[in-house]
């Protein structure tokens, strides 16, 4: 019961912190990688779909990214998709290619961009206890039915407790990879 309850924590949180690694890696850095076209959506034939679905997103250099469109008649489609994004590119037709270069960064949207990136940690921070806490409510819900000992209870909470402090460990190693990569030029 208690290895049950423990497996499902520690499972849910790698999730929390797989979670935060993948919002992120759609933070735009200096330099170009496909991940930053992952949040965009395209409307196809009425349905909203992943650019993903639609294209095939390649870097082209350090500063470019190059979009593939398998369907040419959506390449307006997906250029007004990009430009409508919050993201701040211009895309730019280039025969059959759209073209995506991504403007080098000032130190104040770096700076904005890092505060974006603690708060996106302190999120999976957040979700990591969360996890915590439900597994302690667990674990003293067995103690209350007396299915397991007072010990039993106390250990497997400091398991929980370990497992815990190791997830936001990866998460605060990702924020500081991540800062580092901003600060780059």
């Amino acid at each position: 019961m208690i290895n049950d309850i423990k497996k499902d924590a520690e499972t849910r949180m790698e999730k929390c912190v797989d979670a935060f690694k993948n919002n992120i890696s759609k933070v735009r850095t200096g330099r170009a990688s496909p991940a930053i076209l992952d949040g965009i959506v395209v409307e196809y034939y009425g349905t909203p779909t992943p650019l993903r679905q639609l294209a095939n997103v390649t870097v082209e250099d350090s500063r470019t990214l190059k979009i593939n469109v398998f369907d040419r008649s959506l390449s307006q489609a997906v250029e007004k998709a990009i430009m409508t994004s919050d993201l701040g590119l211009n895309p730019s037709s280039a025969g059959t290619d759209i073209r995506v270069p991504l403007p080098a960064l000032t130190e104040e949207r770096r700076k904005d961009l890092i505060k974006i990136v603690r708060g996106e940690a302190e999120q999976g921070r957040v979700s990591v206890r969360n996890v915590r806490r439900d597994a302690n409510e667990k674990l003293k819900a067995l103690l209350k039915d007396k299915e397991v000992s007072e010990d039993e209870e106390r250990r497997a909470q400091e398991e929980v407790q370990k497992m815990t402090d190791a997830s936001i460990k990866k998460v605060d190693a990702a924020l500081a990879d991540k800062e580092t990569e901003l600060m780059e030029f």
